[in-house]
């Protein structure tokens, strides 16, 4: 019997969190997509807490028209902009089980242009 959607992703995140860590200088930048909106944190996983954060759920990019495509991209820029005020330049991406399609990727090159380096 094939393995649900849900059952996959996770499988897929396990497998990228046993190589994927996050440390102070370097944080673990990993992304949730939901149906509607779409999310990233920052991620110090030796303290275990979460340094900055974003989401498309923020008024400035809620209150926005466009496509959820659109939203990623304004998210992937806020969040680069909040790390690089938190003196964070380089991240280790960890797209959390999903592919790196879409929102996944325009999210990572909005951040990338915008000064992160993963």
């Amino acid at each position: 019997m094939a393995f649900s959607k849900l059952d996959r992703r996770f499988k897929i995140k396990r497998s990228i969190r046993s190589k994927v860590t996050g440390t102070t200088e370097r944080p673990r930048m990993t992304v949730f997509r939901s149906n509607k909106q779409i999310s990233v944190q920052l991620i110090d996983d030796t303290k275990g807490t979460t340094l900055v954060s974003a989401s498309s759920l923020v008024k400035d990019i809620a209150s926005q028209q466009g496509t959820k495509t659109d939203k990623a991209i304004a998210v992937g820029k806020m969040i680069a902009d909040k790390a690089t005020s938190a003196g964070i330049t380089s991240v280790v991406f960890d797209r959390n089980g999903y592919l790196y399609h879409g929102r996944v990727k325009q999210l990572a090159d909005a951040a990338r242009e915008a000064g992160l380096k993963f």
